[in-house]
């Protein structure tokens, strides 16, 4: 994309816009060039509708992917190029159905886990996991961002450029020192290669994607499953709902609430309070 990536990068900027979706934007608006070999000044509406049916029909990518696909492109046109007739026609898709978050058990994450043998990306992970963090907020974190003496993880990128505190696990704390011995990073954490200061999003999804097909965990396990086990092991463990609110960064309970479901084999455990009356046989029998 040239100069007009270099454009785009400058409006992203003055947007105030995190590091994280600034590059997934270029990213996104560089396939979109890629898929047609031409520049998107070459382009319109019609390239774009049909990019994005072939996003939805060909690729089938989830529906956040699809959803920040198609915000880069409004950006792209409506900002940059200032060409927003190019897709002001065109809809932003239905949310789908909500449905339960997937959660690995404990057993399987020790197991994904021990698959990571690479340190930095071990470490990484565990990070999503211990500290309830989104893949894109772990890549970008600093070294400074991990505060041992208060026992808290800095969130400096968060969803909707707001910054949070999260816990330091003290095991947490220990892998991240072994491996700041090891790799000796900075600035960044987890620095990039090349002109990337940080890991990217993607390198670190292959990386999962490999460990997580040798313990035999299906697709359905991602980055962001870590996330969502993170919350749930917490309530499990009677941790209240506005203390994993504040911990994930949700600016609504009922986004937390989503994690209040129970896996069925807690709901066979728990005791009914038909239990705590004191029937006599014949009243159970007549009721």
């Amino acid at each position: 994309m040239g100069q007009l990536r270099d454009r785009m990068e400058q409006d992203l900027i003055l947007r105030k816009l995190s590091p994280a979706t600034r590059r997934n934007y270029l990213l996104y608006c560089r396939k979109f060039a890629g898929h047609y070999s031409r520049s998107p000044e070459e382009l319109g509406e019609a390239e774009i509708r049909a990019y994005l049916l072939y996003l939805i029909q060909v690729e089938q990518v989830s529906y956040p992917t699809y959803r920040q696909i198609l915000a880069a492109l409004k950006f792209l046109y409506c900002v940059t190029l200032g060409r927003a007739w190019e897709v002001e026609r065109i809809p932003f898709p239905r949310r789908p159905r909500h449905a339960f978050p997937e959660v690995v058990g404990r057993d399987q994450l020790t197991r994904l886990f021990g698959a990571l043998k690479s340190q930095k990306y071990r470490a990484l992970f565990l990070t999503c996991y211990a500290a309830g963090l989104r893949i894109s907020e772990a890549c970008a974190l600093r070294v400074e961002d991990i505060d041992s003496r208060r026992m808290l993880i800095r969130v400096r990128y968060a969803k909707g450029s707001k910054q949070r505190y999260t816990m330091l696990s003290p095991q947490l704390l220990i892998a991240l020192r072994e491996y700041w011995k090891e790799a000796r990073p900075l600035e960044w954490l987890f620095p990039g290669q090349g002109k990337s200061p940080f890991i990217s999003s993607e390198t670190a999804r292959q990386v999962f994607r490999a460990a997580r097909d040798q313990v035999g965990l299906g697709k359905w396990c991602t980055p962001h499953t870590l996330r969502h086990s993170f919350a749930t092991h917490l309530l499990e463990s009677g941790t209240e709902l506005v203390v994993i609110q504040a911990l994930l960064g949700h600016n609504s309970i009922r986004t937390t609430t989503t994690y209040a479901h129970v896996r069925t084999d807690h709901i066979a455990t728990v005791v009914s309070p038909l239990e705590s009356l004191a029937l006599t046989q014949e009243q159970g029998a007549h009721r």
